[in-house]
């Protein structure tokens, strides 16, 4: 890899840019696609792009043979996101899983007291209000929502942020009761029944978890079914 397609890599993976390699395996020549945008020693067609926005979609590298070269994808997307609101005790655990699982995490809470380094070692703490806070993360289809204050004063801006974006999840903790008040709320405010249906409630795998660890240990599994399920499976 020549000097400058390694200087471009390192910067496109420090700003989190969805970035993939493209080496032909004849030649050795290599470009990079950052964000849709191509530089390098290769000027890919429409038809090796395809396969570029495939591989990132995929989250996978490939090989393929197009009539004039052999490729190789080389995938370098950004890690998933899990944005937190409630600094609360199935958080601390909840927040740790979730970055041994990979995720960048970020716990929402504006209340000073919830959301301190002390209780969130390593984590990032945005104490905005929810909506502010979720509408200047860039919510996209590789980041998940939870909320698990049980106040609807935090946890329904939250969700009203995320029903209008495409996280690959959403969660809310509470009870059927507490998420049948959830929808009327949601209702009113005008969101329809399919959006609202969007809402995992009650959050997790149905696994009877009771403490802490156990119920994050169901919304991280539910996560991960949602991520990895196929259409129509």
């Amino acid at each position: 890899m020549k000097a400058a397609t390694l200087q471009a890599l390192l910067k496109a993976r420090a700003d989190k840019a969805a970035t993939a390699l493209v080496t032909d395996l004849e030649s050795g020549a290599q470009t990079l696609v950052v964000n849709g945008e191509v530089s390098g020693e290769i000027e890919p067609g429409p038809a090796l792009m395809r396969f570029v926005g495939d591989a990132l979609a995929a989250d996978k590298g490939m090989m393929l043979d197009l009539l004039e070269a052999r490729y190789f994808i080389q995938v370098f997307n950004p890690p998933h996101r899990l944005i937190i609101v409630g600094a609360v005790h199935i958080g601390q655990v909840f927040s740790a899983m979730a970055a041994l699982a990979g995720y960048e995490v970020i716990v929402v809470d504006p209340r000073g007291a919830f959301a301190t380094e002390a209780r969130f070692p390593g984590v990032t703490l945005n104490r905005e209000w929810p909506d502010d806070a979720l509408e200047s993360l860039d919510i996209d289809k590789r980041t998940a929502v939870v909320t698990l204050t049980h106040d609807p004063k935090l946890d329904d801006p939250a969700l009203k942020v995320a029903l209008t974006r495409e996280p690959f999840y959403i969660g809310a903790l509470g009870s059927r009761k507490t998420h049948a008040g959830r929808v009327e709320r949601l209702s009113a405010a005008g969101f329809t029944q399919k959006a609202i249906g969007r809402i995992h409630a009650p959050v997790g795998l149905d696994i009877g978890a009771v403490s802490p660890a156990e119920i994050a240990v169901s919304i991280l599994g539910q996560m991960t079914e949602t991520l990895h399920r196929k259409p129509g499976s």
